[in-house]
């Protein structure tokens, strides 16, 4: 078996986080991911990447609610499950701690972007070919 150093066998575990937030994931799942034990794994992720891994859980997860929350209407709750949340109490309270408003107030303050519009005759410059291959008016020479 080759040896990897531990940080590679963290960045497995932390891609899987990423790659399969919507799931359940918890330390010991992570753990064998990064063939290390729970507790020297939690240990290890926290030194290496600054945060428990389940911090980076829910902040992957919270930032997949944002962008959904600027992105669709779904409901609150609906995101909330999408995002392998349970609780929607908890997903509230844990978006207003990261984002300062709750997932409403956040939707509100971030409507989706209107499609600009984009006058006719710009579009139709735009559309025009810059150097034709169409040769109609010259004359083939024939042989």
């Amino acid at each position: 078996m080759v040896y990897l150093p531990s940080t590679r066998h963290l960045l497995r575990a932390k891609d899987l986080v990423d790659a399969r937030y919507r799931e359940p994931l918890d330390v010991p799942t992570l753990a064998r991911v990064a063939h290390l034990s729970p507790a020297h794994f939690s240990r290890e992720f926290r030194r290496v990447f600054g945060e428990t891994p389940h911090q980076y859980l829910l902040t992957r997860r919270l930032e997949r609610a944002a962008a959904m929350l600027r992105s669709t209407d779904h409901s609150v709750a609906d995101i909330c499950f999408d995002v392998g949340l349970a609780s929607v109490g908890s997903f509230t309270t844990s978006f207003r701690r990261v984002y300062g408003m709750t997932p409403t107030e956040y939707r509100a303050a971030h409507p989706p972007a209107r499609a600009a519009r984009v006058p006719t005759c710009v579009l139709q410059a735009y559309a025009r070919p810059h150097s034709s291959s169409f040769r109609e008016d010259r004359r083939v020479a024939s042989g």
